[in-house]
């Protein structure tokens, strides 16, 4: 028995009322709640599938039932018609470039640092589109990659890993959205490139920040005392907690409770995305009682750059750079850490957690959950009282 098609009238189209109204040839259209879409119903080994087709708007009449059509064929010659749809529906004609800009768009509400979107984009413009901006995906081969990463894998190995990771993952993008094949990524790196090019760590020497000698502390904290302005505030309160850069540059005032001498800093300021509870030492307390001192009016950054936004890391380093040349910022926390661990017996779990740092030790992490905050107040005063010149040897508090 023959079907009969094109049932429908366009004027049908846009007034028929709510219900499943069919044009003929597993074609359908359906009004529910005042919206109108195309649907291809057909019966598959037994059951009924429905797949859509998008609404009038998008898909006119006609070009509703020619994609019927195709899809009928497709089912005929014992193809699946959800295959048609899925090619049917991929972005078309898209670059490397254009997927690289796609993902970077679609990754940047889950990123935390705004700055991170931009090191992506800036990182592949250097160094990737040049040689795969203007290349179909399903084009760029193991060549390429190697084009871009030998010239720089043995003398900027860190840079090349990054650029290799982003254009894998740019790649992958293209894979799910189906304009190359995803199981043989060229950028991959288990089976694919570390067939052809050494492990990083064969190659990279890895380069700490650097850091003064914590003997040399009580010199360097003498000398910023001297210095009455705010970069010079903010790096003896950066030492003093022994936290990032950032964390104390961006510190803020509703952070702060002076009369528990604690500072809380949020989730979303710590590198591990949980928050933080810094006890105070007296000498911090007092920087920060200066600085409420100094508060400009709605001032929210407790040490503010001169143009009242966040005080730049080159205004710190400056600073530092002034009273001691080789040494960086960063490096404090390492010189924490050392003597930290030869002139205290306070337990290593203490000193890592005034540091931020998570445990590696899973199984220890799920059964000791607290941030041994007592502890790390007293580890802390004692810091503070060594930075402060009272000694090159600090008590020696006894383990528990």
């Amino acid at each position: 028995m023959a079907t009969t098609l094109d049932k429908l009238s366009p004027r049908q189209v846009d007034t028929l009322p709510e219900g499943f109204h069919s044009d003929g040839g597993n074609l359908y259209l359906r009004v529910k709640g005042g919206s109108r879409a195309w649907v291809y119903r057909f019966k598959d080994k037994g059951r009924v599938r429905e797949l859509g087709l998008g609404s009038v708007k998008e898909r006119k009449l006609k070009s509703a039932r020619d994609l019927a059509a195709d899809l009928r064929a497709a089912y005929a010659d014992g193809r699946d018609p959800a295959d048609l749809l899925r090619r049917d529906d991929k972005p078309q004609g898209m670059t490397f470039q254009q997927c690289a800009e796609a993902l970077i768009e679609a990754k940047r509400p889950g990123w935390r640092n705004a700055k991170h979107a931009q090191q992506w984009a800036n990182t592949l413009r250097d160094y990737a589109y040049e040689t795969l901006g203007a290349k179909d995906p399903t084009a760029i081969t193991i060549a390429d990659i190697k084009a871009i990463l030998l010239p720089m894998w043995a003398t900027k190995t860190e840079t090349a890993t990054r650029v290799r990771q982003r254009i894998e993952a740019v790649l992958d993008y293209a894979a799910v959205h189906d304009l190359c094949d995803g199981t043989r990524n060229p950028a991959r790196w288990k089976g694919m490139l570390d067939k052809v090019l050494p492990k990083p760590d064969k190659v990279r020497t890895k380069v700490h920040h650097a850091a003064a000698p914590y003997a040399d502390l009580p010199r360097i904290m003498a000398a910023l005392h001297d210095k009455e302005h705010v970069s010079a505030l903010a790096l003896r309160f950066i030492i003093l907690t022994a936290c990032r850069s950032g964390e104390g540059r961006g510190a803020m005032w509703d952070e702060i409770d002076l009369d528990a001498k604690l500072w809380t800093i949020p989730a979303a300021r710590m590198k591990a995305a949980k928050p933080h509870r810094v006890p105070l030492a007296d000498d911090a307390v007092a920087i920060l009682r200066t600085m409420q001192e100094w508060r400009r009016e709605a001032c929210t950054l407790v040490f503010p750059g001169a143009r009242g936004g966040l005080l730049s890391d080159v205004a710190v380093n400056k600073t530092l750079h002034s009273i001691a040349p080789d040494v960086t910022v960063h490096g404090f926390r390492s010189a924490f850490r050392d003597w930290a661990a030869e002139q205290t017996a306070f337990p290593a779990r203490v000193c890592e957690l005034c540091l931020a740092h998570g445990n590696p030790d899973k199984v220890e992490a799920a059964y000791q959950r607290s941030d041994l905050f007592a502890k790390r107040r007293e580890l802390m005063d004692a810091w503070a009282k060594f930075c402060g010149g009272h000694g090159n040897v600090m008590h020696i508090a006894h383990a528990a």
